[in-house]
């Protein structure tokens, strides 16, 4: 009989760290690794994925305790929300709308594409709807939401099905994200605009007269006397302010990630503190925390990916989840990067599409973060990015997904 090891959340906690370390120090020893852009955080954690895989039922069977995960998932998503300044969102306005435009299509065109192959493999059309927009743009988060209520309308084994096909588009998005971002930069030769080098700050407030960008320069300057604890309690009296939000939406009977209520505070107490300053937070020590928050959870992430769920999956399966990638893919050059303008930070977002159409909101910005840390800023692209994938296509898909299973039944 094989021997089960059980890991503490501590120990799971040790060994994302060093997950991170190993990734970064495979990007510096392969260089290919380096060119298609991957994240470190998805090296590391898939690195540990793979040796769970090869140990499972053979010579040892591991157990995760990733109590941590949603935590530090919660944590990433709250310093997304101290990001959003409404003078960018502003700004951005029109960008925003037309990404979220774009990533609907994607979300009906995902569903399409899934009930389409399903059929034409006559198995159950909601499998298909499980391997489109539940799984891909939604996450395990909307997966383990909807198992079960796909589970009643006569799929059997929904949820365990959803989070393999949630994992498999974890794994693909993390993978092609970078990479389709990286291609268009360096084939198109694009470079960041100059203005793009401000502080997120500086951006929000560069349209104003000319004595609010001083004050917005003031405050700027301030935020860097800031202290990280000061930021770390910010983040910190949001989350728990957010799981209370949380709580009223879910009983409102609305399925959403558990995120969405700490985002939200944590945006409106950015934005309540740029206009009334009881606050010293620094955009620096803001991205480091979410920085380190975002790749400590992907790693935790990918310790608990299921990788013989996959294996085990039904060759339609695999189809339609292959078949979904194509799509995406397609979607993310041909009509990302053209509507978005064709620029720098249009290659940028093609990359966060995929991740976020493929996975997670937490891939797509991670791989986002390898550009931009490779390329030049783009704050425009993350944040359209974050508020399109984190939260304005939940709706969206949510909607979606309710409509398509009743019409589906």
């Amino acid at each position: 009989m094989v021997a089960t090891v059980k890991v503490n959340a501590v120990q799971a906690l040790a060994l994302a760290s060093l997950g991170v370390v190993l990734g970064v120090w495979l990007k510096k020893k392969v260089r290919w690794l380096d060119w298609l852009n991957i994240p470190a955080s998805v090296l590391g954690g898939f690195i540990y994925a793979l040796a769970t895989l090869a140990l499972r039922d053979r010579y040892l069977n591991v157990d995760f305790d990733l109590a941590l995960r949603d935590i530090l998932m919660v944590a990433f998503f709250t310093t997304v929300g101290l990001r959003a300044s409404w003078r960018l969102v502003r700004e951005g306005g029109v960008q925003v709308l037309s990404f979220w435009g774009v990533a609907t299509l994607g979300v009906v065109l995902e569903n399409l594409l899934g009930v389409a192959l399903a059929k034409a493999f006559a198995i159950h059309p909601l499998a298909g709807l499980v391997c489109g927009s539940v799984t891909m743009a939604g996450g395990p988060a909307t997966a383990l939401a909807f198992g079960q209520t796909f589970e009643q309308l006569g799929l059997r084994g929904a949820t365990d099905l959803g989070i393999a096909a949630a994992m498999f588009g974890i794994v693909a998005g993390g993978l092609l994200a970078g990479f389709v971002g990286g291609r268009l930069i360096e084939a198109r030769r694009l470079h960041p605009a100059p203005a793009v080098s401000l502080s997120l700050e500086a951006v929000a407030y560069r349209s104003d007269p000319p004595e609010r960008h001083a004050q917005a320069w003031e405050g700027a300057r301030s935020g860097e006397r800031a202290s990280l604890m000061d930021n770390v309690i910010a983040v910190a009296v949001a989350m728990g302010a957010g799981s209370l939000v949380s709580v009223g939406i879910q009983r409102l009977g609305l399925v959403l990630p558990a995120y969405i209520g700490a985002m939200l505070v944590a945006a409106l107490l950015r934005n309540l503190n740029d206009k009334l300053r009881f606050a010293d937070l620094a955009q620096h020590h803001i991205d480091d925390i979410g920085n380190i928050a975002l790749n400590l959870f992907i790693v935790m992430a990918l310790l608990g990916l299921r990788l013989w769920e996959l294996v085990h999956l039904a060759v339609p399966m695999l189809v339609i989840l292959l078949a979904q990638v194509i799509l995406v893919w397609g979607l993310s050059v041909l009509t990302v990067f053209g509507w978005m303008k064709r620029d720098f930070e249009a290659a940028v977002m093609a990359g966060g599409y995929c991740g976020f159409m493929l996975g997670t909101t937490a891939n797509a910005l991670a791989g986002m973060a390898v550009l931009v840390e490779k390329y030049g800023p783009a704050p425009r692209a993350i944040l359209v990015v974050s508020l399109v994938g984190a939260f304005l296509i939940d709706f969206t898909n949510a909607t979606i997904i309710t409509a398509m299973a009743n019409l589906l039944r």
